[in-house]
C-alpha cells in the first residue's frame, strides 16, 4: 500500500513567489530558460538550469553546475526569498488552465482544473513497485538530476504522480480550496496556481491514513526525477551506518492528483523524408492498412481510437486502422502509438528506434495541429501524423501489467511549477 507523509517545506515568501517560480528544467532549453529568467537573479531557473549562467557552449553536465545550482539556491535563501515551515505540512496546489488553451475544445468551454497532494513518497515504495512506472529512463538524463540531488541534497522539483480518485481525499480537496490560499497567481503561460499550506493535525492525520489504503500510485510524469531521487536515498541510506529508516532522504517530493482530474495531450510524429517513396507510393501503401479520406487543407483532428490523421503535401487524411492492424486486448498493442510505428514507421519508412533516429521529431499537443502543419509547409518536415490521446486508463493499464509505453507516448498538462515547495534530504 502507498505511503506519503508531511514534511517541513521550504518555499517562497508569498511576496516573491510569482518571480521565483517557473517552468520545470525540461521543458525549455537553456536559450530559453536564459531569456525567461533574465534579468531576475531570483528566477529559480538559477536552480534548476543553472548552465544559464555559464557561457554557451560549457559543459552542462560539469560538477561546476552542480555546486552553481545550490550556490544560487543558498544566495536566494540568504537574500531571505525563502522561508521553512516550522511543522510538518501536506500542501495542496491546484493548476487551472483556460479552455481556448486546449487544442479541440471550444473557447467557451469551462477551464481545465486539478488538485494534487504535495507530500513525500517513500523509495521503498519505487523500488517495490508500490510506484509503478510506464516509461524507461535514459542513463544520462537520469545521472544529470542525481548530481543536482548530490550536491544540494534537496529535491528542488517536485514529481508528477496519480492516484485512484478516493472520494474521502475528494472531500479534503473540496474543503481546503475553500480556504485562502497562501499563493495565488497567473504564470506568463497564462496557467493559474493556487497554494494552499495543509497544517491541521488531524487533516494531515487523515490524508496518511486514506493514501495507506491505495494499492498503488502511478508516475505520470518525470520518470527521470523520480528514478534520480529514489537512487539517491539508496545511497545516503548505504553510506548511513546509523540508518533508522525514518530519515528525510528515505522520500521525496510529489504531487499526488487523483486520476481522474488529469489530462493528458496526444503526442503527435513529423517525419523528415519518406524514404525513398514517391507521394502516390506512399498514399498506396498506406491504404493497405488503413480507410483512408481526405479532409482539405485545415488541420483535421482524429476523433477516435484508431484513427490517425495525416499532413502531407499541403492536405490533411483522417487514416482508420483496419481491423488486424491493432490488437484491443493487449495494453501495448491497443495505442496508436503502436499502430503508427508497426504500421507506418518501420515498415514503410524505417524508422525502427523513436529515442534515436533523427528523421523523426515529437510535437506535444499544447503546440496544436497548426504546429505540424507549419513544419511541414517549411519543408523541414514531409509529413506529419496526428494521434487520438492516451487515456489515463491506458496508462493505468500499462504500468499495472509491468509494460512500457513507446517513447513520446503522453503529454501531461499543464506542468508543475517548480520552485512553489521543496524537499530537504537533511
Amino acid at each position: 500500500m502507498a505511503y506519503i507523509k508531511p514534511f517541513k517545506g521550504i518555499r517562497p515568501k508569498k511576496e516573491l513567489v510569482q518571480r521565483i517560480a517557473c517552468r520545470p528544467y525540461d521543458v525549455l532549453d537553456t536559450a530559453e530558460a536564459r531569456l525567461e529568467s533574465k534579468g531576475d537573479s531570483l528566477s529559480f531557473y538559477h536552480v534548476i538550469k543553472p548552465e544559464i549562467d555559464f557561457p554557451d557552449g560549457f559543459d552542462p553536465y560539469s560538477s561546476e553546475i552542480y555546486k552553481k545550482g545550490i550556490e544560487n539556491f543558498r544566495r536566494m535563501q540568504d537574500a531571505g526569498a525563502f522561508i521553512t515551515d516550522s511543522m510538518d505540512c501536506y500542501y495542496l496546489y491546484s493548476q487551472s488552465m483556460p479552455a481556448d488553451m486546449i487544442p479541440g475544445l471550444p473557447p467557451e468551454a469551462s477551464a481545465h482544473t486539478q488538485f494534487g497532494f504535495v507530500g513525500c513518497a517513500s523509495i521503498d515504495d519505487y523500488f517495490n513497485d508500490i510506484i509503478k512506472k510506464h516509461e524507461l529512463t535514459r542513463p544520462d538524463k537520469e545521472e544529470d538530476r542525481k548530481n543536482h540531488v548530490r550536491a544540494s541534497r534537496l529535491n528542488y522539483e517536485p514529481v508528477f504522480f496519480a492516484y485512484p480518485q478516493v472520494k474521502s481525499l475528494d472531500n479534503i480537496i473540496n474543503q481546503v480550496s475553500k480556504e485562502t490560499p497562501e499563493y495565488h497567481f497567473t504564470s506568463d503561460d497564462r496557467i493559474t496556481h493556487s497554494f494552499w499550506v495543509i497544517s491541521d493535525p488531524e487533516t494531515i492525520q487523515t490524508i496518511t491514513k486514506e493514501f495507506s489504503k491505495i494499492k498503488y500510485t502511478y508516475v505520470a510524469d518525470g520518470h527521470h526525477r523520480t528514478a534520480a531521487a529514489a537512487l539517491v536515498g539508496k545511497e545516503l541510506r548505504a553510506a548511513n551506518p546509523a540508518h533508522q529508516g525514518n530519515e528525510e532522504y528515505n522520500y521525496f517530493l510529489a504531487v499526488h492528483f487523483p486520476d481522474n482530474q488529469l489530462q493528458i495531450m496526444d503526442y503527435n510524429r513529423v517525419i523528415k523524408d519518406l524514404n525513398g517513396l514517391s507521394v502516390s507510393d506512399f498514399i498506396s501503401r498506406i491504404k493497405d492498412r488503413f480507410e483512408v479520406a481526405e479532409k482539405g487543407n485545415s488541420p483535421y483532428r482524429p476523433a477516435r481510437l484508431h484513427e490517425l490523421s495525416m499532413y502531407l503535401e499541403g492536405k490533411w487524411y483522417s487514416l482508420t486502422a483496419k481491423p488486424g492492424t491493432y490488437h484491443d486486448s493487449d495494453p501495448i498493442g491497443v495505442l496508436d502509438v503502436t499502430i503508427l510505428s508497426e504500421q507506418v514507421l518501420t515498415p514503410l519508412l524505417n524508422i525502427t528506434d523513436l529515442r534515436k533516429d533523427k528523421r523523426i521529431d515529437f510535437v506535444g499537443g499544447l503546440r496544436g495541429l497548426t504546429e505540424l502543419q507549419r513544419r511541414v509547409d517549411s519543408g523541414e518536415m514531409k509529413v506529419a501524423f496526428a494521434l487520438y490521446p492516451v487515456t489515463m486508463k491506458q496508462l493505468i493499464a500499462i504500468a499495472d501489467t509491468g509494460n512500457i509505453m513507446p517513447p513520446k507516448t503522453t503529454w501531461f498538462e499543464p506542468k508543475l511549477r517548480s520552485g512553489l515547495v521543496l524537499h530537504s534530504l537533511d
